[in-house]
């Protein structure tokens, strides 16, 4: 049995009404592109600021300098 009859007309109008525009995937696929190489570069070339470390977000200098309540010379508090 020779399956290689043409598809019917009506389904690959149908086919094309499904699919986006040439234009919208080209310029999906070079969004895609620009986005990968962003990601890569940023990737290989590191933080921004050399030398900055995460730290826990519990703790930081300003509460283990003192006990007080106050950071610095501002007071926790705000008037009512």
């Amino acid at each position: 049995m020779d399956d290689s009859r043409p598809p019917a007309p009506g389904a690959t109008r149908a086919l094309r009404d499904l699919l986006p525009p040439p234009a919208l995937g080209g310029f999906l696929l070079l969004l895609a592109v620009v986005f990968g190489v962003s990601y890569a570069v940023g990737s290989a070339v590191g933080p921004d600021t050399p030398g900055v470390q995460r730290t826990d977000p519990g703790t930081s200098d300003a509460e283990t300098a003192t006990s007080t309540g106050t950071h610095g010379d501002h007071p926790e508090g705000h008037a009512p």
